[in-house]
């Protein structure tokens, strides 16, 4: 059943979503083998998003802002609430209940800003970033050596595929959030 749930036949028989009549048998079974692999791969990255969030012990949004803050650790940036909850697209108050969270679980920590007296600085601890990274940072690398062993051009590929699906995805989206319903 799973390498039929992403087949065009077996989601659109009778193509009305999608016209398939310039298509060959043959191509349209490769456009389902694409999709059924990008099946896999986000029911693979849904796993490992599963086992990360059981492992840390957190919620979705508790690990993207723990990845966020990582990341900002690296490259020397501060981090403050209203950027976390920029990122996140929560609000002021969902903001504070995850940082209230996070500190509580000895994930994060608040200091004052160096330069704006209203503002807190978070960052992520140590042993969180150790964690994070020995676990979920390691099985994310694996990612990395799969697009290593493209070549150059393989890769030029791989990336205007993936941004014409997000873009696609992206306009859907943009459609659906301006009008009553889907």
């Amino acid at each position: 059943m799973s390498s039929s749930l992403y087949n065009v036949d077996s989601n659109d028989p009778e193509s009305s979503l999608i016209d398939r009549s310039q298509l060959s048998v043959e191509e349209v079974a490769e456009i389902g083998e694409v999709m059924s692999a990008l099946g896999r791969l986000r029911d693979a990255e849904q796993q490992l998003s599963d086992a990360s969030q059981r492992y840390m012990k957190l919620g979705r949004s508790d690990m993207r802002a723990l990845h966020y803050l990582i990341v900002a650790r690296h490259r020397g940036i501060l981090v403050t609430p209203s950027a976390i909850a920029s990122h996140l697209g929560i609000s002021g108050p969902s903001t504070t209940k995850l940082l209230d969270r996070l500190e509580s679980g000895g994930h994060i920590e608040r200091a004052p800003h160096p330069t704006d007296r209203r503002a807190l600085v978070i960052s992520v601890t140590d042993e969180t970033r150790e964690s994070a990274m020995q676990t979920v940072g390691r099985l994310q690398a694996k990612r990395f050596h799969a697009a290593a062993r493209l070549s150059p051009k393989e890769r030029q590929v791989v990336i205007g595929f993936l941004d014409d699906m997000t873009e696609q995805i992206a306009l859907r989206h943009a459609a659906w959030t301006h009008e009553d319903q889907p």
